[in-house]
């Protein structure tokens, strides 16, 4: 048995249209938003009483996807801190391959997305840096150099 692709990550949001907003300047392609309204969701996710709206969005051209989720019912948890560091257990950023690093993160403020730390490079192959942009959200940008 082998693993045939990864689908996509799910980051649950309160903000979903400005979460959107900024994977769209990102690059990312809108593929669908709306309310979840298949029960079996409940089942595989373990809650009773779900409500909440759901947007995909996709690399273009490419297997990628980010799922967001609001949810309406049950009320979200916010995990303290908010802001947690990058040694923090758990899921701590995605990181997409870009072409011109600089060009995106100048996009990307106008999203308030802001560095989390430097823009740094790894020998001659890459040029690196992570974005922190609506609700904490942690993003990892990688361009390769020539």
């Amino acid at each position: 048995m082998a693993i045939r692709r990864m689908d996509n990550v799910l980051i649950v949001v309160d903000d979903l249209d400005a979460v959107i907003a900024f994977f769209v300047e990102l690059g990312m392609e809108l593929e669908g938003k709306g309310p979840l309204e298949w029960r079996g969701a409940e089942r595989v996710i373990g809650l009773d009483d779900v409500r909440q709206d759901t947007a995909m969005l996709r690399v273009p051209d490419g297997p990628g996807r980010v799922e967001l989720a609001k949810f309406h019912r049950p009320k979200v948890i916010t995990p303290e801190p908010k802001h947690a560091p990058a040694n923090t257990l758990g899921l701590r950023r995605v990181m997409f391959a870009v072409d011109d690093l600089d060009a995106v993160v100048t996009r990307l403020r106008t999203q308030g997305a802001e560095l989390v730390g430097e823009i740094v490079r790894y020998e001659n192959i890459y040029r690196l840096c992570y974005v922190r942009g609506p609700e904490g959200i942690v993003v990892g940008l990688a361009e390769q150099l020539d």
